[in-house]
């Protein structure tokens, strides 16, 4: 165990939307330290939004980020000689940061040609309630609905 709780970090607003929430998906989709281009493919892939569904886009991508962050999780927990999966409320920090990793790496395995579009495909159908990141919190869901007899087993 820890000595002390970390230090919590604060990120910066963006440049262009001034918000915090977008700074952390931006640093979520960056690689190699490279955080300019992963602003231009986030902002690249809005436009790409905003173009495709004649919506804000900004909106819309908060929209895909809520239907995409799960509520319950489960987590594996040794009882005995036993291994139970027991189902856990997700605290809403840990929902923002699975929406956020889901919504990205699923968009990284789509079949169009430039993450741009890519992560701008993802974005729409996420919005809509489908899509590989909406799977993904269906499938969590289901595992703990699933398990949700183990729940006394809850730490």
């Amino acid at each position: 165990m820890r000595k002390a709780k970390p230090k919590k970090r604060y990120v910066l607003p963006d440049p262009k939307f001034r918000d915090v929430v977008v700074t952390k998906f931006v640093n979520n989709l960056m690689y190699d330290g490279k955080k300019s281009l992963a602003y231009s493919i986030f902002y690249g892939a809005l436009e790409l939004v905003e173009k495709r569904t004649k919506e804000n886009g900004l909106e819309l991508w908060k929209k895909a980020l809520s239907n995409v962050s799960p509520a319950v999780e489960v987590k594996s927990r040794r009882v005995g000689g036993a291994t139970f999966q027991v189902p856990t409320e997700v605290r809403s920090e840990r929902k923002q940061s699975l929406g956020m990793k889901w919504l990205i790496s699923y968009s990284r395995r789509r079949g169009e040609k430039t993450m741009t579009e890519r992560l701008a495909g993802e974005i729409v159908a996420a919005s809509k309630g489908e899509g590989a990141a909406v799977k993904k919190k269906d499938d969590t869901h289901r595992m703990a609905e699933a398990n949700k007899a183990f729940s006394h087993f809850r730490f």
